[in-house]
């Protein structure tokens, strides 16, 4: 929400500015960084509600500081790249990215993100009772997984992804209803973010009597036996 904190991490000027301009005219306090030591300083001072990140930084590059980040935070992150690569946004929403611009960017886009990250985790945090499916306990105030007792260990959009299907078990979505559901945005088409996901969760509960099943030409839906 309009307000909250957002570090902007770009050594291009103009990038952090045009960022800052936007998200200030929102109603956000925005604050730059411009490289990954500095934004790693700036995280741990400021806890930020969401770190707009590129990747190509000096001292510390994007893809570091998304994974130290990730190891003890679940802190929000859009990354931010010059290149156009599928390969790169996969690995950027692998290591735990939530979402992923290219440049050049629509600043009202960056914005739209920005918000549409908040009102996800905002919407997260709501969620407070545990969801059983099957031999599977879903708590989202903890983040924790387990089946029969055991503990699960996911990332953060695998975990986004299970809770979201859980929440809509035995239910048909699509490709593109998940990333709008778990994404929130399309990333252009790039239904693939989804299948690398599904596929680690798969092997994750392959111990469970849970299932994701594919419906063919349609979606995926979550099942108990």
């Amino acid at each position: 929400m309009a307000g909250e904190t957002i570090l902007v991490v770009d050594d291009e000027q103009n990038i952090r500015e045009l960022a800052r301009m936007y998200l200030e005219q929102e109603g956000y306090q925005v604050v730059v960084a411009r490289d990954g030591a500095e934004a790693l300083r700036q995280i741990q001072a400021l806890r930020p509600a969401l770190v707009v990140l590129d990747l190509m930084l000096p001292e510390v590059d994007g893809w570091e500081v998304c994974r130290r980040v990730r190891a003890s935070s679940d802190l929000p992150i859009l990354m931010l790249t010059a290149r156009d690569d599928d390969v790169d946004k996969i690995v950027g929403l692998e290591i735990g990215a939530d979402d992923y611009m290219t440049k050049p960017f629509n600043p009202r886009e960056l914005v739209a993100r920005v918000r549409a990250i908040l009102r996800r985790v905002t919407s997260r945090v709501e969620r407070s009772h545990p969801i059983h499916v099957g031999d599977l306990v879903i708590d989202p105030d903890r983040r924790e997984v387990r089946v029969n007792g055991e503990p699960i260990a996911l990332r953060t959009k695998e975990f986004d992804l299970l809770l979201t299907m859980a929440e809509h078990r035995g239910i048909v979505l699509s490709r593109e209803q998940l990333l709008e559901l778990v994404w929130g945005f399309d990333f252009l088409g790039q239904t693939r973010t989804v299948d690398v996901h599904i596929a680690h969760l798969r092997d994750k509960l392959a111990g469970s009597k849970v299932t994701i099943e594919t419906v063919w030409g349609v979606g995926y839906k979550l099942v108990a036996d």
